[in-house]
């Protein structure tokens, strides 16, 4: 087995990379030469690293040379312009399948790092499947559909579309702005904290990942990925109160003042050309009932189980950001 690894420095990427690596299979990364690195430059020794972007057709076929296997983890998750969720999230994978087909007609599979976005929102009464009508909520929602519709529609080599549910862990950046807030004792919550999520931590997605490379031929499809117990967004920051021994408090936070505030953070990404991951496009997912996925046909197909729970996730990824201070 050889893999061709997409967005190998990105947080999820370089967790799968660490998965890989820690199995003995041999890896290629296609990077950019300006690509932040930091999580996994001390790892670059033990791959062979092809520079370029998924645009850069001469490198993805250099890329794509002796590869069995590819794991598509590259993709937009913030962005200043909607156009560019859509250039990256669906044009970038339409050229690797393109490019695919030209050099590497007999892979044996490609893994897609979708989301759990690309379905619709749902609570544990009613969760979201694989057989669920997609009816994504934001633009970056519908570009991973889109995305997806590459493979249904075009690819030619077997293929396996991965939806993780909100991913957290050590090297995530965002999750970490709720750990921020719960130690300054002051978090708010809209609907009262009754918003049902369905979470992953990233060494079980990670770990899924070599787990559906040695997959038989005749498995594919879409599969929900997430720990199979949900949790509100009330008692996933009273977990993180818990175990960092505060006692915040939680004020209601009205969907007006809300949408004002994602409004303000749009205004400031545009005069700084930072692009924030709240923002009016991200209000809908944060308003909704739940984003609770159903994962049975995980068990049932590929026999895995996402099993880090709430308490050890919490406790390892509290545990990473208190070593790398940042909290």
């Amino acid at each position: 087995m050889k893999v061709l690894l997409t967005g190998a420095n990105g947080f999820v990427g370089s967790h799968i990379l660490d998965g890989l690596l820690a199995r003995d299979i041999p890896a290629v990364l296609l990077l950019r030469p300006t690509g932040d690195r930091r999580w996994i430059r001390d790892k670059l020794d033990r791959v062979q690293l092809q520079p370029g972007s998924l645009n850069d057709p001469a490198a993805l076929e250099l890329a794509l040379k002796d590869v069995t296997h590819v794991v598509h983890c590259a993709g937009c998750t913030k962005a200043l312009d909607p156009a560019d969720f859509f250039a990256v999230n669906q044009g970038a994978t339409r050229a690797l399948v393109e490019a695919i087909h030209q050099h590497a007609p007999d892979l044996n599979r490609l893994i897609y790092i979708s989301s759990l976005a690309a379905a619709r929102p749902a609570t544990s009464s009613a969760p979201a499947t694989e057989e669920s009508p997609s009816a994504p909520v934001t633009v970056y929602g519908r570009s991973k559909l889109a995305g997806e519709s590459e493979l249904r529609n075009r690819c030619r080599v077997p293929f396996s579309i991965l939806r993780p549910a909100a991913v957290y862990g050590p090297r995530d950046a965002d999750f970490l702005q709720l750990f921020k807030a719960v130690r300054g004792r002051v978090v708010p919550m809209v609907g009262r904290g009754r918003q049902e999520l369905s979470l992953v931590y990233v060494e079980d997605l990670a770990e899924l990942v070599a787990v559906a490379l040695e997959q038989p031929r005749g498995v594919e499809g879409i599969y929900h990925v997430a720990e199979p117990q949900p949790v509100t967004s009330h008692g996933l920051a009273a977990e993180i109160a818990r175990q960092m021994g505060v006692r915040p408090i939680y004020p209601p936070l009205p969907r007006a003042l809300l949408w004002s505030i994602c409004a303000v953070q749009d205004l400031i990404s545009k005069i700084s050309g930072r692009p924030h991951i709240l923002s009016r496009q991200k209000f809908a997912e944060l308003v909704a009932p739940g984003w609770v996925s159903g994962t049975e046909r995980l068990r049932q197909e590929l026999g895995f189980v996402c099993r880090t729970g709430l308490r050890e996730g919490i406790e390892r990824t509290l545990d990473w950001y208190r070593c790398q201070r940042w909290l």
